[in-house]
């Protein structure tokens, strides 16, 4: 297979220019953006989670969560409560506006994981997970030794 670079690197990009915008088109009628999603699906998912917790699990610096998380606060979507520690630290609770929207948002992602993945059978994915995961290890590893 001669074309493997490009076939990994714009399949690649491919899937997540096509995610990025399935997750605009989707929540277009909230005036929400692609990070803002990943935020009330985690948020929703887990009852609440700190700043750190989210950069983690959305892989993103602290600045971009940050401009993210102040926007849905300011716009209703969840609250923070800092009374008793810093904020990134503080826990992020979502709003009963935030609650209905990120039920909205897992739903809508589980018909779209469900379309996407129609035509696999469950050891088909199971295998495509594995794989996909083994490649992320190895990307982060590779990374690593090149910037170290």
């Amino acid at each position: 297979m001669d074309n493997r670079y490009e076939m990994f690197t714009v399949l690649i990009a491919k899937i997540n220019r096509n995610i990025r915008k399935i997750k605009n088109q989707e929540m277009l009628e909230y005036n929400l953006k692609s990070l803002h999603i990943s935020c009330l699906y985690y948020l929703y998912l887990s009852g609440g989670l700190t700043a750190t917790e989210l950069c983690e699990r959305c892989e993103e610096d602290k600045a971009t969560i940050s401009r993210s998380l102040d926007y849905l606060e300011k716009e209703g979507y969840l609250t923070c409560d800092t009374q008793n520690a810093k904020r990134y630290k503080s826990p992020l609770v979502l709003t009963e506006k935030g609650k209905e929207v990120g039920k909205q948002i897992v739903d809508k992602v589980n018909r779209v994981l469900d379309g996407v993945g129609a035509n696999l059978t469950d050891s088909e994915r199971e295998i495509f997970y594995r794989s996909l995961n083994l490649i992320s290890d190895n990307l982060e590893i590779v990374a690593k030794h090149n910037l170290g």
